[in-house]
């Protein structure tokens, strides 16, 4: 077949690209060879635009097994336990085909994780849609969150804590980002290198249909009007099946029969055996006449590119092939050799006996674009000044109610009670909490999760933004008591060949790296998500962090409820009155100018150390970082989840009412603590030199500031619980 310029354009490829791969060829491709080039050069596998700016995160750890480079990071949580983790985008597909897109990000993420050894024991999630008004909104919000209950439910994952957001840059792009956390034994981590000649391949799980082909492709292009078309290059996932991979797999795990696994994800069969042979530097030779496919006459390109769900590529060791056949038939599930090792460092296609692709390894893994774009610096956006007359017109108490209600802050039960939180019996916090909890089965120790990003912030200032998103996964673990470990991100962003979206990428890169290094809170695995536009119209910069952290003893993790009536209410950390890019500020004054508050990475590496002190002396009660909202919002979110009312003070500094209750400074959290352990709090937070103030105390009923409100917690409570259920009927 003559390979024009027009299926060049159509495989994703510059002119450029596709001159390079014919100097390295010494000849033109054939169609079967373009499309592998294409897969593998896209952006979605090659990361050609942020490869180099990826290698400045601080990757590396004490506790660190695996960093970036595999299907998910590793980090040690002690005695003979690891936790395997990442998350990923599925953004476009998920726009296009809402429930399928969902649903098949949460089964490839599942997959990276089991693929390493692990058993999945959380998922998590961060979706983003466009503004509640958008037309389209509703119903994508809809299938997203079926499919990625549908799928999770299906699999016995608990989805124990994720983050929802609205805003109009998503209107033509939204963003589904799914994460898994599994636990495996520390001396039994899998990993994707081969190794050894003749060994042979083996393709294990469902069989290789047409869904899916150019996945991987139409991840990395931009949106137009003519998205629709697109449907075809969504995979159509089917849980169960995945069920009985999962468990295949855990059973052929048990010994060694396994050199090398890895599942075929993104580009399919090409990436998964390409990716393979590049890491332990061999060939590999397939005959695709021996891949198990469920429909008539596929083609050697066809399968090549077939992103179908379910399906895991095994190198084995020589004589382990009839015990692996027995497993995998026992669960019902294809398996097949389709090909083995070799010393060529090429890889060869056969079909029908005939050679359809030979292309050297290193050309699809090494050769790849590598692209250090330009790009363009955000400066720091002048300070808002805020007049006190209009300020003095909005009551405290109305600002309060309708923040509540704003759908960045309300209940979003609506969306967890769809989803199985409590399956597998270990989830200790589920939904709606700073980080979802769940024990490491039959033991003493959990780990903490969470899931986070701040579009606005990273919008108005990219570097801030980056730092801030790490130190608010740093203050949701700490807030349950957990000791902060690594971190994973999905970085969500616009087309990168334009200077200000790679500008944006840049910055909050370099504001992750910068937060994560001081914190000591490495980057353990990642995806990179570009070409987020439809129209030329770009979402917000949107990097979203994944933390882990450990709960030695579960008797001490905290929870953001309050417990107890005449307790007394503290500030830990300064409240400067920052009102720029607060909710406050975006939606009750509709001012969306200005930076936002400026993160001191000192503060809040020790104000967390010096509340995982407090907690691990056991004299606090309860305890809540002070994000989106500000403090009144944050607190009335303690007294509606735990039914306790409190009487508050006003603002002891210059600091007016407004920028004290509702301004977003970083660094800060709420605890609760009873009178008695007043004297020893104090003294830990003075040794630490942590800024704090008593802010209130703990009532019944109501809550309560000076002569300027008294209101039922039920109240506030109708306000937080009604948006979304009025919403979506």
């Amino acid at each position: 077949m003559n390979i024009t310029p027009k299926i060049v354009e159509k495989h994703g490829l510059k002119k450029t690209e596709y001159k390079k791969i014919c100097e390295l060829l010494k000849r033109d491709p054939n169609l079967v060879e373009l499309g592998i080039f294409s897969a593998m050069w896209n952006e979605h596998c090659s990361y050609k635009s942020s490869k180099i700016h990826l290698k400045k995160l601080p990757t590396k750890g004490k506790v660190v097994i695996q960093g970036p480079g595999e299907n998910a990071g590793v980090v040690d949580v002690g005695d003979g336990y690891a936790i395997v983790f990442k998350v990923e985008s599925h953004n476009h597909p998920s726009f296009i085909e809402p429930y399928q897109g969902a649903a098949t990000g949460v089964g490839g993420i599942l997959r990276d994780v089991f693929t390493m050894g692990a058993r999945p024991i959380a998922n998590l999630n961060s979706i983003h849609f466009g503004s509640p008004e958008n037309f389209k909104t509703k119903s994508l919000l809809d299938g997203v969150v079926k499919g990625i209950g549908g799928y999770g439910n299906c699999m016995g994952i608990p989805t124990i804590a994720g983050e929802t957001h609205f805003d109009e840059s998503y209107n033509g792009n939204i963003l589904v980002n799914a994460m898994t956390v599994g636990l495996a034994e520390k001396n039994k981590i899998f990993y994707s290198k081969a190794a050894g000649i003749d060994k042979s391949v083996i393709y294990v799980g469902s069989k290789t249909g047409r869904d899916g082909i150019h996945g991987a492709s139409m991840a990395s292009a931009k949106f137009d009007d003519k998205t629709e078309e697109k449907k075809p290059t969504v995979q159509v996932g089917d849980p169960f099946a995945e069920k009985l991979l999962l468990e295949a797999c855990q059973e052929l795990m048990q010994d060694e029969s396994i050199i090398a696994i890895q599942d075929m994800g993104a580009a399919g069969l090409t990436s998964s055996s390409v990716e393979m042979a590049a890491k332990g530097n061999l060939g590999i030779e397939l005959d695709l006449n021996k891949v198990p496919c469920r429909e008539l006459n596929m083609t050697p390109y066809e399968m090549m590119l077939s992103e179908s769900q379910e399906r895991m590529l095994i190198i084995l060791n020589t004589g382990q092939e009839q015990k692996a056949k027995k497993i995998f038939d026992k669960w019902n599930l294809d398996f097949s050799i389709i090909g083995k090792t070799t010393n060529s460092k090429r890889i060869v296609l056969k079909f029908n006996n005939e050679k359809v692709a030979d292309i050297p390894i290193k050309f699809l893994a090494d050769k790849a674009p590598l692209y250090d774009r330009k790009w363009v610096k955000t400066l720091v956006p002048k300070k808002q000044e805020f007049k006190k007359d209009k300020l003095n017109k909005l009551t405290i108490v109305d600002s309060l109610k309708k923040l509540l209600k704003h759908p960045a802050v309300c209940s979003k039960e609506w969306i967890w009670k769809q989803y199985d939180h409590t399956v597998m019996g270990d989830t200790i916090q589920k939904p709606g909490g700073d980080s979802g909890v769940v024990r490491i089965h039959n033991t003493n120790k959990a780990i903490a999760t969470t899931i986070d990003s701040s579009a606005h912030y990273c919008s108005a200032h990219p570097l801030t933004g980056g730092k801030q998103v790490v130190c608010e996964s740093w203050r949701n673990l700490i807030s349950v008591g957990a000791k902060p470990i690594a971190i994973t991100n999905c970085l969500n962003f616009g087309n990168p060949e334009k200077e200000k979206s790679m500008g944006e990428f840049v910055e909050c890169v370099e504001g992750i790296a910068e937060a994560s290094k001081y914190l000591e809170f490495p980057v353990v695995s990642g995806n990179v998500s570009f070409y987020n536009e439809t129209n030329e119209v770009g979402i917000k910069p949107t990097p979203v962090i994944g933390g882990i952290g450990l709960i030695k003893d579960i008797s001490k993790m905290m929870h953001m409820k309050l417990k107890k009536e005449n307790s007394i209410l503290i500030i830990v950390g300064k409240t400067k009155g920052h009102l720029d890019q607060s909710l406050f500020s975006r939606y009750i004054l509709k001012n969306l100018k200005g930076p936002p508050p400026e993160i001191n990475l000192f503060n809040e590496k020790n104000n967390g150390n010096t509340i995982l002190e407090l907690i691990n002396e056991k004299i606090i009660l309860s305890s809540h970082d002070i994000s989106v909202g500000g403090l009144l919002v944050n607190l009335a979110k303690m007294c509606i989840l735990g039914n306790m009312g409190a009487k508050i003070n006003g603002p002891k500094s210059l600091v007016q009412n407004h920028e004290y209750f509702f301004s977003e400074d970083q660094g800060r959290y709420i605890i609760e603590i009873e009178k008695n352990n007043l004297e020893k709090v104090t003294k830990i937070l003075n040794k630490n030199s942590v800024f704090y103030e008593k802010v209130g105390i703990t009532q019944k009923n109501n809550l309560s500031l000076d002569k300027e409100f008294d209101i039922k917690v039920t109240e506030l409570k109708n306000h937080y619980d009604n948006w979304f259920n009025k919403y979506i009927d």
